[in-house]
């Protein structure tokens, strides 16, 4: 049988924010919290092929768009680090998650979905994410023939809204990022590329892109870990 994509909707602070579906009849749901920022359009396609492949496990799986992302009709600027762990507890109870499967920076999040198994792709500092961002904000400004440091930066950012890799963040996302790290607390795996299984850093390619047989490998071992953990 071939596997059906639904969309759907979680209500978050009086607003409607998209979701994909797969499988929504099936007893395991896991909730999807992907990576942050430009990541997160690099490697949808392959998480929507994983989602696929693992409706044929008899399992199902939401991958939502937080406020301010995708499809979310919010602008990026009024979000913080924290709204978006208040939509992924939202997310996690409309959707009826009894799992939650989380890539990068969407680990610095996940932790929203209180009391329910996690499992993690390469987490990562919200510092890191930060990072990378300021550095691509300044390499397209030299190309311009502009200086720009990280220093002036981070001071624009607790003035306002600021533009990073086409990335408007408000002051309070970037602080929040600047310390965030992954929670360790309640019942937590975590998978390493090339060792836990075979796959490609998407995140780190300049298109988006995808991998057919890493998509498979993430979607048997979220079935392995949902069947024997619990939800």
């Amino acid at each position: 049988m071939t596997a059906t994509l639904h969309h759907a909707i979680y209500e978050f602070e009086g607003r409607s924010e998209p979701a994909l579906c797969f499988g929504r009849g099936h007893s395991r749901q896991i909730l999807i919290v992907p990576p942050l920022f430009e990541e997160m359009n690099r490697v949808r396609r392959m998480l929507v092929q994983a989602m696929r492949a693992l409706d044929g496990h008899a399992a199902g799986s939401v991958l939502i768009d937080l406020p301010g992302c995708g499809e979310s009709a919010e602008p990026l600027s009024s979000q913080t680090l924290t709204r978006w762990q208040d939509a992924v507890a939202s997310a996690a109870e409309q959707m009826k998650a009894t799992h939650v499967a989380s890539l990068r920076g969407g680990a610095l999040i996940d932790d929203g979905a209180t009391g329910l198994p996690r499992w993690r792709l390469a987490p990562v500092k919200g510092a890191s994410l930060l990072k990378t961002m300021i550095r691509t904000r300044i390499a397209g400004a030299k190309e311009e023939g502009v200086v720009v440091t990280e220093a002036a930066l981070m001071a624009a950012a607790e003035l306002g809204p600021i533009a990073l890799a086409g990335n408007h963040l408000g002051p309070d996302m970037v602080a929040q990022l600047a310390v965030a790290l992954p929670s360790e607390a309640g019942r937590m795996i975590e998978r390493k590329l090339g060792q836990d299984f075979v796959g490609s850093p998407l995140w780190m390619r300049a298109e988006p892109q995808d991998d057919a047989a890493m998509s498979a490998n993430i979607a048997a071992d979220w079935d392995r870990w949902s069947a024997t953990c619990g939800g």
